[in-house]
Order: structure tokens, then sequence, then C-alpha cells
């Protein structure tokens, strides 16, 4: 009988991966954002305050945008 030699799939082709080590440190920066935001939510005094009602949810979302704009950068 013959024998089939089979060359490796991946021999000649590099695979590359989706995100730069530059994306993954903007998505690190974005979660911390994010938490940042959540943190400035906590608390059980003064449920109206500008902290909570306005600066907290403002952080949050300049954190998913900014991990939109992490993904979705070249």
């Amino acid at each position: 009988m013959t024998e089939k030699k089979s060359a490796p799939a991946n021999q000649g082709n590099k695979s590359e991966l989706v995100f730069t080590k530059k994306n993954y440190q903007l998505l690190l920066i974005s979660i911390a954002i994010v938490t940042v935001g959540f943190i400035l939510m906590i608390g059980t005094t003064d449920i109206y305050d500008f902290r909570k009602t306005l600066l907290a949810p403002m952080v949050v979302l300049f954190g998913f945008g900014f991990g939109i704009y992490a993904i979705l950068k070249k």
C-alpha cells in the first residue's frame, strides 16, 4: 500500500490574532473606567447626589464608548 504524506495544515500560514497588544491594553483601560464608574455609584446616603446621578453614569458610558473604540481601532 502507498502511504500518504500529509503536510501540517499551518506550515506556511502564520495565524494572526484579531487584536493587537495595543487593542488589549485599551480594552483593559476601558474595563477599568467602567469599574470606576460603578464604584462611584456605591453608597447608601444621598441617593440624588451629583456623583451618583450624573458623574458616575457618564463615566460608565465613556468607558463603554472607549471599549468600542478599542475594538474598532486598527
